[in-house]
């Protein structure tokens, strides 16, 4: 797998958990929210402007039949009657009133002879009694206007909407058109008011199935539109995992088509791209690995030739010229430096190439440490602060490569003495390098694992190959672990090794993707 294809995976892991977070707010979900909140509210308008057109229509004929056919029998039957009537002719006249077609009670108010209040009704609804009667009502049916060319009677009919008990009415009152006796008349609304509660839990449910209907709308909407979105999710992810070759399938002119066009073109010309990189890539490390394969043998030849004029420098007897004594000194240093860097360049194929395998042993932290150390000469300048017993399951050749490399660094990099530490946390094994040198410029950091990574533009050569750090976070990250650097607080720089104390599973991920 290329370094782009592992970008793209790490994009989509991290996009496949993004999406699992924003489940429950989906588009599907909003597409439904909105469809119903539409519906409702559209629904609600149009019921609650049924419901009032309705109610004000129902209401009205009601009242404008009730309000004439009281006027009506006001002005042929109280019209009747004399100024100051008897109590008998008022209780007649009321009761005949009430037979009209609309059923009302009426409420009948005079002076009789001696100019004593008389009052009768028509004995229904309980009794209508002057009490009934609003007193705004009251006065203003008792109120006599001016007579002129716009105002041809002096009294008015009045009518009011009361509430009783739950029950709606219409109260309404008049004078006779010569000031005599006045009238009120009840009327129940409940059949009106019943009617239009009927009406309200029509319009109620006609609100909920519409509800219902948006929502099962949306749903197919939502089906019709999300599932080409669905498919180039899937789509992408799958490209993001590194399936290069997937593919939409396209049917349609709409816009989700063109989509799905351009889905198709961008991942081919990604797949190319990536393609094209893969060659360029595998190309660089088959050349590397062949010029490292192909360097090895010349340099085995100088290497043997530089070993005999090593051991000419070391006698005794100074046979060599003086004058060529610090030419061959450096012939010997290059071409040491020159096998490192081939046997560097060669590691570093492998890993590239994900040849690179752990051989597992168990190991004593301390002893390989301490093994290590020694094997180099730098005891006197490395100070160990590790108890024995720390068992780890681990690679030690590569335990070794990257101690060497971190300790190595340290100390031709930073000051003396390098402090190094062992210790266990959360069952991974920590081992922290330490210099008392000047630490790492902040600018450095973020690129001291970088391959062939110069700190000083104006000191482009060194000892080093410029590959040490880096190895040494491939061997870590091949364990499973974690190599980080920083500036220590009180001075010099902090390599910090993370390894598992036991790399089993990876070693056995590793048999089994080379087997596969």
């Amino acid at each position: 797998m290329t370094q782009a294809q592992g970008g793209v995976r790490g994009w989509a892991a991290a996009r496949k958990g993004h999406l699992s977070r924003l489940r429950f707010t989906s588009l599907r979900l909003r597409l439904v929210v909105v469809f119903g909140l539409v519906a409702l509210t559209a629904a609600v308008s149009v019921s609650g402007i049924a419901y009032w057109l309705n109610r004000e229509a129902v209401l009205t004929r009601t009242q404008d039949a009730v309000l004439r056919d009281f006027q009506q029998e006001m002005q042929n039957r109280a019209g009747l009657l004399r100024a100051r009537p008897e109590q008998y002719e008022l209780q007649r006249t009321a009761r005949e009133m009430a037979t009209s077609s609309q059923r009302f009670s009426v409420l009948l108010v005079a002076q009789d002879s001696h100019g004593t209040d008389i009052s009768a009704n028509s004995g229904a609804l309980n009794g209508f009694s002057l009490q009934d009667v609003p007193k705004s009502l009251r006065t203003a049916v008792n109120e006599q206007q001016k007579v002129d060319s716009h105002n041809k009677y002096a009294y008015h009919l009045y009518w009011q909407r009361v509430v009783e008990d739950g029950t709606p009415y219409l109260v309404a009152g008049t004078k006779v058109i010569n000031g005599g006796t006045t009238g009120y008349m009840l009327k129940s609304l409940e059949p009106e008011a019943k009617d239009l509660n009927s009406l309200a839990w029509s319009l109620g449910i006609a609100t909920g199935l519409a509800l219902i209907g948006s929502a099962l709308l949306a749903q197919a909407a939502a089906s019709t539109v999300l599932k080409p979105m669905q498919r180039l999710g899937v789509a992408a992810r799958r490209l993001g995992e590194g399936k290069l070759d997937t593919r939409l399938r396209v049917s349609g002119t709409d816009e989700l088509a063109d989509l799905s066009r351009t889905f198709n073109d961008a991942a081919e010309a990604l797949q190319k791209r990536v393609d094209d990189m893969a060659a360029r890539d595998e190309a660089s490390r088959r050349f590397v690995a062949d010029m490292s394969h192909e360097l090895r043998t010349p340099l085995t030849a100088i290497t043997a030739v530089t070993e005999i004029l090593e051991e000419e420098l070391e006698a005794e007897s100074g046979s060599m010229d003086p004058m060529i004594e610090p030419a061959v000194r450096l012939v010997v240093s290059e071409t040491r430096r020159l096998n490192d860097l081939v046997e560097n360049l060669m590691e570093v194929t492998r890993f590239d190439a994900g040849t690179a395998r752990l051989v597992l042993d168990d190991v004593d932290v301390a002893d390989q440490i301490t093994a290590c150390i020694d094997a180099r000469a730098w005891l006197d300048a490395v100070d160990l602060d590790a108890e024995r017993g720390i068992h780890a399951r681990l690679d030690p050749r590569r335990l070794d490569v990257i101690l060497a490399n971190l300790i190595g660094n340290a100390l031709k990099h930073g000051g003396s003495p390098v402090k190094v530490s062992v210790r266990m946390a959360d069952h991974e094994v920590v081992i922290e390098v330490r210099d008392h040198g000047p630490g790492i410029p902040e600018d450095v950091l973020p690129h001291v694992f970088d391959r062939f990574y110069k700190a000083s533009a104006s000191r482009p050569r060194s000892e080093g190959s410029g590959l040490g750090l880096s190895i040494a976070l491939e061997n870590a990250h091949i364990h499973g672990g974690e190599i980080t650097a920083a500036n220590s607080p009180e001075g010099g720089a902090v390599f910090t090794l993370r390894l598992p104390r036991d790399a089993s599973e990876l070693a056995q991920e590793g048999e089994e993707k080379k087997s596969s």
